[in-house]
């Protein structure tokens, strides 16, 4: 006999049905009605109960047992005896006859009593054992009770003795102990006395000179404070004079015959007024304008946009000279580098030097800044030196796509409140932030020249308030945790020499 398609499909669908039923009876142990899970939706696990209801699975759980039954209530009588039944009608009732019966009197009543027989004291003493037997019971259990608790009283008796011997033991153990504490605070107190009598008094000769010789030292430091204070009066004021000669920039000046390298007037374009640079004219031919110097960390470099923007720090000091002949720590200004580069052709030196002396240098032919429009955007060309080319290549530790993102060459400037670094516009990474200062970052550098001052050069992860590499660093000549004692960049007009 042949089946059709469609009664072979429904054939195995109700197989199907029948297997899915029997096994969600297999599984659960209750019926949909009485369950009460929360339904659970595609990706979010199992229901859960609302009112705590956890079925028990009987595959993985033990199936849980009966709990023993309580003992039957004891003590209380509700009921009285059962009465006996009356005897039965047509049977003949048995005459009870006594063992010592006719024994106990004398054929004529007239005679008395005669004397108890032994049907009579059992009868007398069947009567007193009814009552003897319960208190003979009574005094049974009573003493009974008696033996066990005087047997307690005996073991308690026994452990009070033992107690009671160790607690002589310990105050006599104690009592030698105290004594021989007495002893020893007996000769201590005799050494006391006489190093007392003996050391003290020399000892507070010493002192007192000591003390003499500390209030006069303490007069002179007074005397010396007030010196100062009255020094101090007056605002301090820079006694070293600007040149008279000046120029567009310090290239111009050294052409014009300033040949000292000091704090000059320079005026790139005659729209804006002159402002105060430090020119370098005795390193490589000369005419270098000092844009950035770090040397002994007097001056932070953790600034906002518009302090990088103007410009911060001390230009330069006097060195004992009538003229300030030594530069200090300062950024020159974005608005003026820019138009410095604006000017034509630049070229920059970068001189680094590490806590051991030695120095190396970075020549760019090309450094251009655009202006804040442009976020001040970096470019350089042309390197030749001994630091390593990090503005151009990176970070030479790196390789592929991490060294690529260490590339400066390219990239606008960023500070802590303006971030324009390739890593994230995520306001809370922020190469600026973590790497402590202003400048031309990637993701994040591979030179860090105005980022926090270590004393010493070496710092660790731990140092840095973020734990990233923050110091001055530039990475192909100390790597990154390694912070440079000085720092400086120059800049001047390229031509041919």
């Amino acid at each position: 006999m042949m089946f059709n398609k469609s009664s072979i499909m429904k054939l195995l669908l109700l197989f199907l049905l029948s297997i899915v039923l029997d096994k969600s009876q297999c599984v659960s142990d209750y019926d949909e009605e009485e369950s009460t899970a929360a339904p659970v939706d595609a990706g979010e696990g199992e229901g859960v109960d609302a009112r705590g209801h956890r079925p028990v699975n009987r595959q993985r759980e033990p199936v849980p047992t009966l709990r023993p039954a309580p003992p039957p209530p004891s003590g209380g009588i509700r009921y009285r005896g059962r009465p006996t039944k009356a005897p039965t009608r047509g049977q003949v009732v048995k005459q009870i006859v006594y063992p010592d019966s006719g024994g106990c009197r004398h054929a004529s009543e007239e005679l008395g009593v005669l004397c108890p027989t032994g049907c009579e004291l059992q009868t007398a003493l069947v009567k007193q054992e009814r009552t003897v037997k319960p208190v003979v019971a009574d005094l049974d259990k009573k003493i009974r009770d008696l033996e066990r608790s005087s047997s307690t009283f005996y073991e308690f008796t026994h452990q009070l003795d033992q107690r009671l011997a160790k607690r002589q033991k310990l105050i006599k153990d104690n009592e030698n102990v105290i004594s021989e504490f007495n002893k020893e605070i007996e000769q201590h107190y005799v050494f006391v006395k006489e190093n007392l009598e003996s050391n003290v008094p020399s000892n507070l000769k010493i002192l007192r000179s000591i003390v003499d010789t500390l209030h006069q030292k303490l007069q002179k430091l007074e005397s010396v404070v007030t010196s100062q204070l009255e020094g101090c009066q007056t605002p301090c004021t820079v006694s070293c004079n600007v040149p008279v000669v000046s120029g567009k920039e310090c290239e111009d000046i050294f052409r014009k015959g300033g040949e000292t390298s000091e704090l000059y007037l320079i005026q790139p374009d005659p729209i804006f007024k002159p402002y105060k640079a430090y020119c370098d004219m005795t390193t490589e031919n000369g005419g270098w304008t000092l844009i950035q110097n770090r040397q002994d960390g007097t001056v932070g470099f953790g600034r906002t946009w518009d302090s990088y923007k103007k410009g911060f720090g001390n230009i330069a000091f006097s060195g004992g000279k009538n003229y300030c002949d030594t530069p200090g720590e300062y950024w020159l200004g974005n608005e003026r580098i820019s138009q410095l580069t604006k000017t034509g052709p630049t070229e920059v030196l970068i001189e680094l030097e590490d806590w051991n002396g030695d120095n190396v240098k970075a020549h760019y032919e090309r450094f251009s800044v655009q202006g804040e429009a442009n976020k001040y955007q970096l470019s350089v060309s042309n390197y030749r030196g001994t630091a390593g080319n990090a503005l151009m290549e990176g970070a030479s530790q790196l390789q592929g796509v991490n060294r690529t993102m260490t590339v400066h060459n390219g990239m606008f400037f960023s500070t802590f409140d303006r971030d324009n670094d390739r890593w994230t516009t995520d306001s809370r990474k922020q190469c600026a932030k973590e790497d402590a200062g202003g400048w031309w970052y990637n993701r994040c550098h591979s030179a860090n020249p105005n980022g926090r001052y270590y004393w010493n050069g070496v710092y660790t992860p731990d140092m840095a308030k973020h734990g990233t590499d923050d110091g001055v660093v530039w990475m192909n000549f100390k790597g990154s945790w390694h912070s440079l004692k000085k720092v400086s960049m120059k800049i001047r007009p390229f031509f041919q020499q």
